[in-house]
């Protein structure tokens, strides 16, 4: 009989414990990648409702920081830097906290956005960006707090921050011009000399065609004479030796040995000597 009891102790214990009921939150949480140019914007916060109690001057008082939302602080993050009022901020996250007010609120971006809710000690230090704006009265009630981005064009967009009957909104901008001149010139100016090494080094060690490689490779080390780059000659060896041009092949171990010896870099050194040997160049 005691056995008995005792099993089904363990048995309601052990179904107490495994027990989970899930319920809805009460301030359901929303992540949303906005697309700003070519600026990647992820928004993570969670949605407290009204639920017939008043917002702002009630349940959030008016001059004091807010952590804007429920739960966790409400998080941004960048792909790209980005400017808010003038002032460039590097990518990265960010926690969003307001101050609200009657007719103003101030929007401020914090860098450590691992609290929960508000930090437990405010660090000033800690503020990238703190902006001034307008409260404006929507004509209607919106129930569930709600963060949106509003007038987007290729370069900014508008944080909007609704809740009751307000409506904030704050603007940042984007680099796209600079990132899309940057990448015109890029491609208009032809390949790297990143791109011609790796090329090259791609053709050697598939066994593709060599004289292609050596085109390559050639180009690459030529880019890169005001500042010779000892691995770019050892590529260069390589491949102008497995193109049967043993002579230039000498020539370009002989110079990247010397640059590594300048950078005391061993296994190069190493490397070079032992193809010069093998060449018959040592």
């Amino acid at each position: 009989m005691k056995k008995i009891i005792l099993s089904l102790f363990v048995l309601a214990t052990t179904l107490a414990t495994n027990a989970q009921i899930e319920t809805p939150a009460p301030s359901p949480s929303q992540k949303t990648v906005q697309k700003v140019g070519l600026t990647d914007v992820t928004l993570e916060y969670s949605r407290p409702s009204m639920r017939g109690r008043k917002i702002f001057g009630g349940l959030e008082d008016f001059g004091k920081v807010w952590r804007t939302g429920a739960n966790s602080n409400t998080k941004l993050t960048f792909s790209t830097d980005f400017m808010v009022a003038g002032n460039k901020l590097k990518k990265g996250t960010y926690a969003l906290y307001t101050i609200p007010g009657e007719k103003t609120w101030d929007i401020i971006l914090y860098t450590d956005a691992t609290n929960w809710g508000n930090p437990a000690k405010w660090d000033e230090s800690k503020v990238a960006a703190k902006v001034n704006v307008a409260a404006q009265n929507i004509p209607m009630n919106i129930e569930t707090f709600t963060i949106t981005f509003d007038d987007l064009t290729n370069n900014s967009a508008v944080l909007g921050i609704m809740w009751e009957n307000t409506y904030v909104g704050l603007k940042f901008e984007t680099p796209t011009e600079e990132m899309v001149s940057n990448n015109i010139e890029k491609i208009m100016s032809g390949p790297s000399a990143n791109d011609y090494y790796a090329s090259a080094t791609y053709y050697l060690e598939g066994g593709k065609d060599i004289n292609k490689a050596q085109i390559w490779i050639d180009k690459a080390v030529e880019m890169t004479a005001n500042a010779p780059k000892f691995w770019f000659l050892r590529k260069q060896s390589l491949i102008h030796a497995k193109a049967g041009k043993t002579k230039s092949a000498i020539a370009a171990a002989k110079a990247s040995l010397k640059y590594a010896e300048i950078a005391k870099n061993a296994g190069y050194i190493k490397m070079n000597k032992a193809s010069l040997k093998e060449w018959g160049a040592m």
